[in-house]
């Protein structure tokens, strides 16, 4: 069987096409480089390629979609480049398994199985059933080391990966595909419908859930309208190193996530949103207040940017689309602390809040209509924790302001997820924000 080969800076995942082929020569410059590219693989007379492989060293990122003759992706995978450079980590998986030629690509009734693993054995395989029983059962994969883990090819000698999945009983035969002239990617970049390397999740337009009269919508209630951040209180801080955890977590040797601030006093207060709906017991419109952020304020200078703080085990190498990191809570609590401190301070919350131990000296309940629920302080040090209730279990991003100089401007913990803004009443689009930190994806 003969494959031809063909070399692209980029592939429109909605087209089915490659844009902006290159030579070989090209490509094996970008590759070096490090610089994003894409392989094609196509069978000559077949419409939809047999696979197609986009590589960014720069992004520790080799991908591969596998096309069926439908046009159909039937299987991802995602490949990272991590410490050793000779091998590829199998990161995460998805094998779609279509029950038929009339179901369309992704279709939420087509059984699926993924697989999510990670450098140090650890793993999950996840298969989504479809029709009578349904359901997702969940297993941990028993992989051998190479099947986590893949030889990593020289650039002209990558197999196609594919070929079981086709049915090739003999190594193809490949050629190289013709190269058309074709434009230069212009001013307005790559179109959003290319394939792109995973990005953690994004912050969002916090600064504007403090900003009173703006606009959103959590997507239940159509219309929300910012009102006064609600001050909480303090905060001190007197090692210069603030922690942001879930107090109920034990975390053996400290908190998860620090993140270093001049010492001193800082105001925590609340974003808080103001919306109508329709109470049902009561049959009547009724105006509603909530909170939808809580941030310990470090400087009234605006955050030019926004970051995800991550702990010390959490690799972005490792990250897969819109994943996040953060602190967990078992308990549907984090707090903000002085983590100089936190030995003392969350002994405090466990025997005030835990135990009941009354009267307990260095523990305060709060009671004042805030999410903010507990405060602790350390005699010694001075230093104090401030715990708040969160809207669940689970994992919660702790997102960093910094100024145009980098310095440190608030440290902010979304409750409820990202609101989506609304335009200004007089049309006017909503502002976007920038993001805390551009794409390291270069396609020029």
């Amino acid at each position: 069987m003969v494959v031809e080969v063909g070399y692209a800076r980029a592939w429109d995942l909605e087209a089915c096409a490659p844009r902006w082929p290159i030579s070989v020569e090209e490509a094996r410059e970008r590759d070096a480089a490090g610089l994003p590219y894409v392989v094609v693989y196509q069978e000559p007379g077949r419409e939809a390629p047999l696979e197609v492989r986009l590589v960014s060293w720069l992004n520790h990122y080799v991908g591969l979609w596998i096309y069926d003759a439908h046009g159909r992706r039937t299987y991802s995978l995602d490949m990272r480049l991590l410490d050793d450079p000779s091998r590829l980590l199998r990161r995460y998986s998805v094998g779609w398994y279509y029950t038929g030629p009339e179901m369309a690509e992704f279709d939420k009734a087509c059984p699926r199985i993924t697989v999510d693993l990670f450098p140090d054995g650890r793993g999950q395989r996840t298969e989504e059933r479809q029709g009578q029983g349904g359901g997702s059962h969940i297993t941990s994969p028993r992989l051998r080391d190479d099947e986590r883990w893949m030889d990593r090819p020289a650039f002209g000698e990558w197999p196609l990966l594919s070929s079981q999945v086709h049915g090739l009983i003999e190594p193809p035969a490949f050629e190289a595909a013709e190269v058309s002239e074709a434009a230069e990617p212009g001013d307005g970049g790559v179109p959003a419908t290319c394939w792109r390397p995973p990005r953690a999740a994004r912050p969002g337009p916090i600064d504007e859930l403090f900003r009173p009269g703006v606009r959103v919508t959590d997507g239940y209630h159509p219309e929300m309208t910012v009102v006064d951040p609600h001050r909480v209180g303090t905060l001190c801080v007197p090692s210069g190193l603030l922690a942001v955890s879930g107090p109920d977590i034990d975390h053996g040797d400290g908190p998860p996530i620090t993140v270093p601030v001049p010492p001193g006093e800082y105001v925590l207060d609340e974003a808080r949103v103001r919306f109508n709906y329709h109470c049902e017991w009561r049959d009547a419109e009724v105006t509603s207040t909530e909170c939808t952020a809580v941030r310990l304020l470090v400087s009234e200078t605006p955050a030019a940017t926004w970051e995800m703080a991550l702990g010390p085990d959490d690799d972005p190498r490792l990250f897969i689309e819109e994943q996040i990191a953060g602190f967990d809570t078992d308990g549907a609590t984090g707090c903000f602390a002085d983590a100089g401190a936190w030995g003392p301070l969350i002994a405090l919350f466990k025997r005030g809040l835990i135990q009941g131990e009354p009267d307990l000296e260095g523990y305060k309940d709060i009671d004042d209509g805030s999410m903010f629920m507990v405060r602790t302080w350390d005699a010694t040090s001075g230093g104090e924790l401030m715990a708040f209730a969160t809207t669940g279990d689970g994992t919660y991003p702790v997102w960093v302001g910094r100024s145009e100089t980098g310095d440190v401007t608030g440290v902010v913990v979304l409750l409820q997820g990202m609101p989506e803004l609304l335009p200004e009443r007089d049309g006017t689009p909503a502002a976007t924000l920038a993001q805390a930190e551009p794409e390291k994806l270069s396609w020029s």
